[in-house]
């Protein structure tokens, strides 16, 4: 669809080439869109693409969902996850840009609910997004901890400090008494 849209395609199948320019690829079932790649937009959300090829967008507001209630402990398999470097195979990536991430399979393992399956229901990719939430839910049940830390710290340097106060206090008394409690000096005649 559009001028010299599909241009490069020649013998694949089921090819979708959108936007005038867009020429493609000889990749059967796959498709390509003019103008979205530098194409800025600060005010939108991800789209994401189901197994049925279908294109949506997460939403997060409450008035889409059921059952809310705190994360709580289910973030704490996030510390199961296995972060790894790699490269796509030569026929979805031929330049073989470094990536980093996750093995769906291996997340499989840990929580299968943090895997997007395919057609056949095999582990086919991890939901990011889905990570991102563990891993502020952590976040925050670490600073909570971090803050009470600082608030024992605190009251332990008060405490601290009024002891070293009293202390002092009292070396002052004992120091007094002790100065009081001297003999006079005697004055020896040596003729």
């Amino acid at each position: 669809m559009g001028d010299s849209a599909g241009l490069n395609v020649t013998t694949a199948s089921n090819v979708i080439c959108i936007g005038a320019g867009v020429q493609g690829e000889t990749v059967n079932n796959s498709c390509y869109i003019g103008n979205i790649f530098g194409s800025t937009s600060s005010n939108g959300v991800a789209v994401f693409v189901n197994s049925n090829g279908r294109l949506g967008t997460m939403t997060s507001s409450a008035r889409f969902k059921d059952e809310i209630k705190p994360m709580n402990n289910a973030s704490e398999a996030f510390f199961s996850l296995k972060p790894v470097t790699f490269r796509y195979k030569k026929g979805a990536d031929p330049q073989g840009i470094p990536q980093f991430g996750l093995v769906a399979e291996e997340v499989e393992k840990v929580n299968p609910d943090l895997v997007v399956r395919d057609k056949e229901g095999k582990a086919y990719s991890v939901r990011y997004e889905q990570v991102n939430a563990m891993l502020l839910n952590e976040f925050l049940k670490e600073h909570r901890k971090v803050e009470k830390l600082e608030a024992t710290v605190a009251q332990q340097h008060k405490d601290f400090e009024s002891a070293v106060a009293e202390l002092n206090g009292q070396i002052q008394k004992v120091s007094a008494q002790l100065g009081s409690s001297k003999p006079a000096p005697q004055v020896v005649n040596n003729p």
